[in-house]
């Protein structure tokens, strides 16, 4: 027996007992159980006889040796199994010397739990009959049969070093999709096979390797889930194929991180995957990467994005029987055929919390120059490794996708071997620069061929074939934040605020016993009253005179002494008085001198004749004298008062009303918002970021307060306070758009386009999904018009105007379908008043419906190019301004709703940085929103001229008029002009707000004459108003003055005809 090495340890495994066994011959058969490991025969157990029950006890123990310097290794427990072979003894017929035997089934013990940490388990196998084995059960209600097996190891195979700084990596190939027609399942055999290289140790790249795929032709779709197999050929139990607790489950397209997840490709997948040809493969491999390989791996994604996955066919070859194969010289690139790649971008997994990308990957020719330039990889797995390939391709000779050429003690066999690793994997040496000519070709490898020289990859291309793969990690490369870590972080920078408990004592509790004192007195002096005199009044009633009151008055106070009652009364207020004397005076020492008490004493009589007229006219009101009205101002009217003094750039008296506000409510966040908002516009940034953490120590699940802290720390150059701010906020809400564009933002800062690209895709695909969500949730409705906001339906109470604050998330408007122009209009009237507000909702928006019947005066007016959808940024969005009269508005884009947002708290010097993203989006760009915030950010900072410039370029664009009618106001004040005035007067036209648009219009007029267009409007709000004259006089000066618009002249044309007049020459 060989000594065992020093590093070596072995992995004892013990087959103790079998259940619901049976076998060909009896009742009651003997059978042995055959342990088997990466080839090789472990060992085989005693002949036992099963008995009656179904049970047998083998008790067989064997053993491998793992030994990480050589030998099996740590990716060898990975993705090998141990197999578990039961046979069936035959019975001895008449003359027959050996034994016949017949296997019976097959069990796989998955060893993956060792490369967890453990030094032991148990598993109840199953055991996988053979086809025509009696072990396949006749019913389902029958119970499989299955083997005990235990697995230990002396001590942990994983140090603890290993544990924390290893990974395990499974790669799933599923299938490739859409394959070429000359792909025939007849013909000579073909293995389809697809490789990748991921980083091992040191400069070694370790090669995983999927063959034999199975071509299938269409017609039904692949079910799922289905179980993963291993990688392993020559399993003899079909069932043993089937890796232990690991299936493929798909799932929605859109949730893919391939290259085919955009809703438009969501058609040609069900094609590709239900009818055309396609190749399954369904393995799954994994390999162990230490520390050090995992630094690697990190590292190689960071360095190169893409990564290549490589494709071939490859002609089958058998094997003669009794003959070994030989490592004879081929020419291996004439045995690969249609050899292509997919680029895989692997960037996903260096995102925090990241362990799993999975989806869909276009097949591309495999040329040299341009796998090079997109992957930075000069080594092809199929080409320069290709006399392994193509020699181990014989059929039955496939035991992993990593297999080993048999070792021989030969020396001249041993330099074959060491040409590369005996596992696959090239050798440092092997790795060449693309100048190096390459040991399977003399041709160098910077030298491209040109495209026809790769005809059968480029059918690829032509079919649109594409593969769908699955990585996995058993840990994420970037650990995530734990949301409960980010709440504490944020306690600890802003302490929740607790509510402010009532004192049950102190002075106002003083004086509020005093009122009760006075009042139950009262009440005892009137019963008394009543008693002695009762009578008179009511025989008297209104005729008693002053005398007769004056002697009750007098006979009271004597019947008051005599009795005690006046003594009482004394001694019943004086806890009263002493209260107040402390609680409000504070007075719980002796006085100095007689002077200063007397003092005291005039004081506090004058203080408590006071509260007793306060607490008697509380019990007795004065019905004679009328009561004073009062001038109750609420909450919301202070804050409008606060918005029409910004507005007058009275920021003194605004932000008295702010103030106060706060005073009446200190426990209401959206006052402290609202008061943080103006402080910004007032650029006061120390007392914006206070507001907004005194916001946030009310609430602290509060997003608007995450992120309005999270602004204000990067205006405050805190940047690691943002990161917190913004993180926490899309933990407590993933679906938010605008946290995780900000987060996005936030790493743009600081130059980490890693995670500033993991944030921006997070933000579009949710935009994605609520933009699908709203068309599902239209196309159910029959006869209605549905406007959604984020997510769905919440009560109007809950909307607040700094967004749902009592645990809703989203809104949404429903009305019924209109049956003619009346009811829109209504419903444009609503949806004006509502976003009229001032402090309206950051992404209360709403998306027009192309069904809404447009009015005959707005059919022609000025359309501009569709912009394509060249990029991935944001194609739509399911929340837009709601665009009336039939004007095409460009869909929302992340930046743009994050923009709103800005704007709403008045963070201009955060809003430029996301308009340079809005202006370089495909989806984006100078659109007429863009231009009308870029010009309020110019009248924030008074620079008029520029303000102008924006409206003019807004005002030749489509309108979102509404918001248009705002920012045309706030130009005319202040700085009125021609254009200013015409904008606000094109909007209050299109609004259907003709006598603001006449006004508008005629000061526009004022200021230039000579302006055509301000004539055509003019023109066209006299003739809706029916004015024959003005309308006739207001077309001839647009005639004269030669309006260029081809468009609004048509506009004119058709509404003189509708009318009847307006144009003399009719």
């Amino acid at each position: 027996m060989e000594q065992m090495s020093s590093t070596g340890r072995p992995v004892q495994i013990t087959v103790t007992d079998g259940y619901d066994l049976k076998g060909f011959k009896g009742e009651t058969p003997v059978t042995f159980i055959r342990a088997e490991f990466n080839q090789m025969v472990l060992g085989d157990s005693a002949k036992v006889t099963v008995s009656a029950e179904g049970t047998a006890k083998y008790n067989l123990t064997s053993s491998f040796e793992f030994n990480p310097e050589g030998g099996i290794t740590l990716d060898d427990i990975a993705h090998k199994p141990v197999f578990l072979t039961m046979t069936e003894v035959l019975p001895k017929e008449k003359k027959q010397k050996d034994e016949k035997t017949l296997i019976l089934g097959q069990a796989v013990v998955d060893l993956l739990p060792l490369l967890e940490g453990e030094s032991s388990f148990e598993t109840m196998a199953p055991l996988h009959p053979v086809p025509g084995s009696p072990l396949e059960p006749l019913r389902s209600s029958v119970k499989q049969c299955s083997l005990e097996v235990k697995v230990f190891v002396a001590e942990p195979l994983l140090t603890t070093a290993q544990i924390l700084g290893g990974n395990l990596l499974k790669v799933t190939l599923e299938a490739a999709y859409s394959v070429p027609e000359s792909f025939i399942p007849v013909g000579p055999l073909q293995n389809y096979m697809i490789g990748l290289q991921v980083p091992s140790v040191g400069e070694k790249d370790y090669s995983i390797l999927f063959k034999n795929g199975t071509l299938k032709l269409g017609g039904e779709r692949e079910p799922v889930p289905r179980p993963k197999k291993w990688p392993i050929a020559n399993i003899l139990a079909p069932g043993a194929n089937n890796i232990p607790d690991a299936f493929i489950i798909g799932g929605p397209y859109e949730e893919e991180d391939g290259e085919l997840s955009r809703p438009e490709d969501r058609e040609f997948r069900n094609q590709a995957e239900c009818i055309k040809k396609r190749i399954i493969w369904d393995l799954e491999s994994r390999c162990y990467l230490d520390p050090p390989a995992v630094v690697s791996f990190q590292k190689r994604i960071a360095d190169c994005r893409f990564w290549p996955v490589e494709i071939t066919r490859v002609p089958l070859t058998i094997a003669p029987k009794g003959k070994a194969a030989k490592f004879d010289k081929v020419d291996d690139e004439s045995q690969l055929s249609f050899h292509g790649v997919a680029y895989v971008n692997m960037v996903p997994l260096l995102y925090p919390g990241v362990k799993r990308i999975r989806g869909a990957f276009h097949v591309y020719p495999y040329l040299d120059s341009t796998v090079y330039e997109k992957t930075k990889c000069s080594f092809s797995l199929f080409r320069d490794t290709g006399h392994h390939l193509v020699q181990n391709n014989k059929i039955g000779g496939i035991n992993s996708p990593l297999s080993k050429p048999a070792v021989s003690k030969n020396v001249k066999e041993d330099k074959t071997v060491k040409e590369k690793d005996i596992e696959g994997k090239p050798r440092p040496g092997d790795m060449q620069p693309p100048s190096i000519k390459s040991q399977s070709s003399d041709t160098p490898l910077e030298v491209e061929p040109p495209l026809s020289h790769n005809p059968e990859g480029q059918q690829y291309v032509e079919a649109g074939t594409y593969i769908v793969l699955e990585i996995q990690l058993d840990k994420a490369l970037v650990p995530k934040r734990m949301p409960e870590e980010l709440a504490r972080r944020v306690k600890e920078m802003i302490p929740p605020r607790p509510p402010l408990t009532r004192r049950t004592g102190g002075a106002q509790k003083a004086v509020s016993d005093y009122h009760t004192q006075v009042k139950n007195i009262s009440r005892a002096i009137l019963d008394e009253y009543h008693r002695m005199f009762g009578k008179q009044v009511a025989k008297l009633g209104s005729d008693m005179d002053s005398e007769t009151l004056e002697e009750q008055k007098c006979q009271l106070n004597y019947e008051l002494n005599c009795s005690g009652k006046y003594f009482a009364f004394k001694e019943q207020l004086k806890h009263a008085v002493v209260r107040i004397v402390r609680e409000k005076y504070l007075k719980t020492t002796s006085f100095e001198s007689q002077e200063e008490l007397q003092t005291f004493i005039s004081e506090l009589y004058v203080f408590l004749v006071d509260q007793m007229h306060v607490a008697l006219n509380q019990t007795m009101p004065d019905d004679i004298q009328g009561t004073v009205p009062t001038i109750y101002t609420s909450s919301e009217q202070l804050r409008l008062f606060a918005f029409e003094a910004e507005v007058n750039e009275n920021f003194e008296m605004a932000a008295v009303y702010y103030e106060e506000r706060l005073v009446r409510e200190p426990q209401n966040l959206e006052h402290w918002l609202d008061y943080g908002a103006f402080c910004l516009l007032t650029e006061d940034n120390i007392k914006a970021q206070e507001c907004f953490q005194k916001a946030l120590s009310l609430n602290q699940n509060h997003i608007q307060s995450l992120l309005l802290c999270g602004v204000l720390a990067v205006l405050m150059e805190n940047y690691e306070q943002a990161e917190i701010f913004f993180e926490d906020a899309t933990c407590l809400e993933p679906t938010n758009v605008v946290a995780w564009t900000l987060l996005g933002l936030y790493y743009e800062i600081q130059n980490n386009d890693i995670r500033m690209e993991m944030a921006f895709h997070e933000a579009f695909k949710q935009l994605q999904a609520r933009m699908l969500q709203a068309q599902i949730m239209k196309q159910r409705s029959i006869g209605t018009v549905e406007y959604i906001e984020e997510g769905g339906k919440v009560e109007e109470s809950s909307l607040g105007p700094w967004g749902i604050t009592n645990g809703s998330s989203a809104t949404a408007i429903k009305v019924e379908a209109p049956a003619g122009p009346s009811i829109l209009d209504d419903f444009l009237e609503e949806s004006s008043k509502q976003q009229s507000d001032s402090r309206e909702h950051i992404t209360s928006t709403q998306s027009q419906d192309p069904t809404i019947s447009q009015k005959p005066s707005n059919i022609l007016l000025k359309e501009m190019p569709v912009k394509k959808e060249t990029s991935k940024c944001q194609d739509s969005s399911a929340v837009l301004y709601p665009s009336p009269y039939g004007v095409s508005q460009t869909p929302a884009t992340i930046f743009m709703e994050t923009i709103r947002f800005l704007m709403k708290v008045n963070a201009v010097q955060y809003v430029h940085r996301v308009l340079a993203h809005e202006l370089l989006c495909p989806q984006g760009g100078p659109s007429c929103e863009y231009y009308l915030v870029l010009a309020q950010t110019h009248l924030l900072k008074k620079d008029f001229a520029k303000a102008e410039e924006c409206l003019q370029q807004a005002a030749q664009m489509d309108y979102l008029y509404e918001k248009a009618k705002k920012t045309y106001l706030q130009a005319c004040k202040r700085s009125p002009s021609c254009l200013t005035w015409l904008g606000l007067g094109i909007a209050c036209y299109r609004l259907e707000e003709l006598t603001e648009a006449e006004d508008a219009l005629s000061e526009a007029n004022a200021l230039n004459n000579y302006n055509a267009e301000v004539w055509a409007y003019l023109a066209l709000v006299s003739l809706k108003a029916g004015r024959q004259l003005e309308a006739e006089q207001a077309y001839k000066y647009t005639m004269k003055l030669k309006l260029k618009d081809e468009t609004l002249l048509a506009e004119i044309h058709m509404v003189q005809e509708t009318v009847g007049f307006g144009n003399p020459s009719f």
